[in-house]
């Protein structure tokens, strides 16, 4: 059982690649823990704390696209080190408007739309790059793995943000970030793995015009992206708006927020464990839409919840219950997806699954001051839980899977 679920590891390149990965994720979220904080204390506005996540993935919903056309005609490493790059500038710039008192909450807002923006272009390079590692039959595994490794840098990324803001300041979450992105660059640049693109001629349109026609010939490829782009809207604020909850529902401050950030990434790591150890089983579809059902049902029971340990037991079952179903999905989309399509593909795939968010938090911060997170969230897991009822009683292509 145990090699079955650590599969993916056999692959040195993959290896590399993991720990490059996860070390720069646990940079992220120490950035993370404190640049929503600091957004709330700077602004005390939920609105801008909202705002503040749009920004950061906006660019994604308008730049993935051509990010996938690059992806599939340069070598995938070198896009990948120059969004690297361009992500580590922008936290040692915050790092260093910190350290020096100068921050405006304005700052903060134009460097994650630029974070996003380098995103925008590796998203889709990282994930067409993951397949080519490893064998097809073991791809459900990678993509499983590579969740955890993500999830892990959310329970050990925000313990360490939180000692890192109370013994240092959060200008060293910051400084730390943009140190960890040299993980990558190394793990990159020691790749045996190569891409070599075929020659086109095609202009960038109407390659984006090729991959929307691959797209549509595959029949449950449209659902697949519907779903993700829902998933992420309804579900993701959540986890965008738990500094609300720590300081308005638990009248707590960071450490709270830090244990309720690590608690759900707990639950996520779960979630992608489960996945790496069972993703070979049939129905992927119907499991990802009954995951989706729960994953509801538990928003909903969080967001009524006024005890902090009941919160923390709904809220690892929800991180597990949305891993589970991002890992699913991810992997159906790779397994149909041929690697001259992968970046064009994937670049659909990020903009439905990470345009998700920015509109999701948007909507969700502006409408917390008018009627409270609690009821917020808890309308938006009903919403999810009809969704996946949906798909699986009436639309039941994807059940099919």
């Amino acid at each position: 059982m145990i090699k079955r679920v650590f599969k993916a590891f056999e692959y040195r390149d993959f290896r590399l690649m993991w720990t490059g990965a996860c070390t720069s994720s646990i940079g992220t979220w120490m950035q993370k823990l404190a640049q929503s904080w600091l957004v709330l204390e700077l602004s005390k506005s939920s609105f801008l704390l909202g705002l503040d996540s749009f920004l950061g993935e906006i660019p994604i919903l308008m730049f993935s696209l051509v990010g996938g056309v690059v992806a599939d005609r340069r070598d995938r490493r070198h896009l990948l080190i120059a969004s690297q790059l361009l992500q580590m500038s922008c936290a040692f710039l915050l790092a260093f408007l910190l350290a020096f008192g100068q921050v405006r909450v304005w700052h903060i807002l134009t460097l994650s739309f630029l974070t996003g923006l380098a995103q925008a272009f590796g998203g889709p390079a990282y994930q067409a790059l993951i397949p080519r590692l490893v064998r097809a039959d073991d791809l459900p595994n990678a993509i499983a793995l590579n969740s955890i490794q993500f999830n892990l840098a959310r329970i050990i990324g925000p313990v360490v943000g939180g000692i890192a803001m109370a013994k240092l300041g959060a200008a060293w979450c910051f400084g730390l970030n943009g140190l960890s992105f040299i993980a990558v660059i190394v793990s990159l640049l020691l790749l045996h793995e190569r891409y070599t693109p075929k020659e086109t001629s095609q202009s960038i349109l109407e390659s984006m015009k090729e991959g929307f026609r691959f797209i549509r010939r595959q029949g449950a490829m449209e659902p697949l992206i519907a779903l993700a782009f829902f998933m992420t809207m309804l579900g993701v604020p959540l986890i965008v708006f738990l500094p609300v909850f720590a300081k308005d529902v638990f009248l707590a401050g960071a450490n709270t927020y830090s244990l309720l950030l690590s608690v759900s990434g707990a639950g996520s790591v779960t979630g992608a464990l489960l996945v790496a150890a069972f993703g070979h089983i049939r129905q992927k579809g119907k499991v990802t839409l009954l995951m989706l059902i729960l994953l509801g049902g538990v928003m909903v029971g969080f967001s009524l919840s006024e005890t902090l340990w009941l919160s923390c037991v709904l809220l690892f079952l929800g991180g597990a219950a949305l891993m589970c179903c991002f890992a699913m999905i991810s992997s159906l989309v790779q397994l149909i997806t041929s690697d001259s399509m992968r970046g064009r593909v994937m670049s659909v795939y990020n903009v439905a699954f990470r345009g998700g968010m920015p509109i999701g938090s948007l909507a969700t911060g502006s409408l917390i001051p008018l009627y409270t997170a609690p009821v917020v969230l808890a309308a938006n897991g009903a919403l999810l839980a009809a969704l996946g009822l949906y798909f699986l009683l009436v639309h039941r292509r994807m059940a099919a899977l």
